[in-house]
């Protein structure tokens, strides 16, 4: 597949992720899981992730990061990021009082994230 394939499922992988952590943060049964769609939240975060994932690794083939190399820095930085998004959920049942906070901390970790993928500052 072309950079400009892998680069489009990346996309999409990471707007399917905040659209459903934006939502299902804005819903507070879901945190309380009182709400009988959990499951389905859940599931649709966890092919977000994936998806991500799977964009991610195809444009790395595409820049030549190699398979014996070690990742660079910024490649380290994207996958704390990312892990850190994907614990949004999982973070915000135990702490629902700060489901807020956790909501403006998605789009500032999301720019932070396409920062050090376009500048590669490390």
């Amino acid at each position: 597949m072309s950079y400009f394939t892998y680069k489009l499922i990346h996309y999409l992988g990471i707007f399917l992720l905040i659209a459903v952590v934006g939502l299902a943060l804005g819903r507070r049964s879901v945190l309380d899981g009182d709400d009988p769609l959990r499951r389905r939240w859940n599931t649709i975060h966890a092919v977000a992730l994936f998806v991500i994932l799977l964009g991610g690794f195809g444009l790395m083939a595409r820049i030549g990061v190699d398979h014996g190399e070690p990742f660079p820095g910024w490649l380290w930085a994207k996958f704390g990021i990312w892990a850190v998004l994907g614990g949004t959920l999982l973070a915000a049942r135990w702490w629902p009082s700060r489901s807020l906070a956790l909501m403006g901390l998605i789009p500032v970790l999301a720019v932070l994230a396409g920062w050090v993928a376009f500048s590669k500052p490390f």
